[in-house]
């Protein structure tokens, strides 16, 4: 007898998942800056959150942000354990079942690739299907510098990503963030994902809300 859960094809072929706040329930840069200190870690917060919001572009806050906490390799690698105790409840089951039903799953990201890959590891997905932003760290492990010409460290960069992208239609994008709104032109569906932040304005842009992984995986598979 055939598996009920493997007979049925699903509604978007493609799902791009945003990390910071939508995979995870942290954001990956305020979490950095809380090693600098309150004050850092007010002042990063603010910007990061004036970015998500629309407020400002990332491209004015991506080299800022960085250049105040220059973090350093150890702690990409602590950054990378605590996404992984932040990930979304259901969300790796979810992900799974996706897969499962042959639905490609990627992660777009303006967060730091080195600390995003081992998530992305436990979630079976290929580094390929990463797209986040390199950071460059000298023979001590100091910060060197990021990639600078990531498009994914700009306002409009995720739309260029996946529109570099030859997926399998129809596409399916899914974030909190001006950022990732920012894809709507690129995918044939943009949903808010509210589970851990709910931005009014990226919610009343989109083509539908979820609250979980467990609504996304309704969304996708009918």
């Amino acid at each position: 007898m055939p598996n009920p859960d493997t007979t049925f094809d699903p509604r978007y072929n493609t799902v791009i998942l945003d990390v910071d706040s939508t995979l995870c329930g942290l954001e990956g840069i305020d979490w950095l800056a809380a090693q600098r200190g309150a004050g850092a870690a007010l002042e990063v917060a603010r910007l990061t959150q004036r970015a998500m919001d629309g407020e400002l572009t990332l491209d004015a806050v991506y080299g800022t942000r960085l250049a105040m906490i220059r973090p350093a390799a150890p702690e990409i690698a602590s950054l990378a354990l605590a996404y992984r105790r932040a990930l979304a409840p259901g969300a790796a089951a979810a992900v799974a079942r996706l897969v499962r039903h042959g639905v490609r799953v990627l992660l777009v990201s303006g967060g730091i690739r080195e600390a995003i890959l081992p998530i992305a590891a436990g979630l079976r997905l290929p580094p390929a299907d990463v797209h986040a932003v390199s950071l460059r760290f000298d023979a001590g492990g100091a910060y060197a510098g990021f990639d600078a010409a990531s498009p994914l460290a700009t306002q409009d960069g995720k739309l260029l990503v996946v529109q570099s992208l030859a997926l399998p239609r129809p596409t399916l994008a899914v974030g909190d963030g001006a950022t990732d709104l920012a894809i709507r032109p690129a995918v044939d569906a943009f949903a808010a994902l509210t589970g851990f932040v709910r931005r009014r304005a990226v919610a009343a842009a989109a083509d539908f809300e979820v609250a979980s992984f467990d609504q996304l995986v309704e969304a996708v598979l009918p």
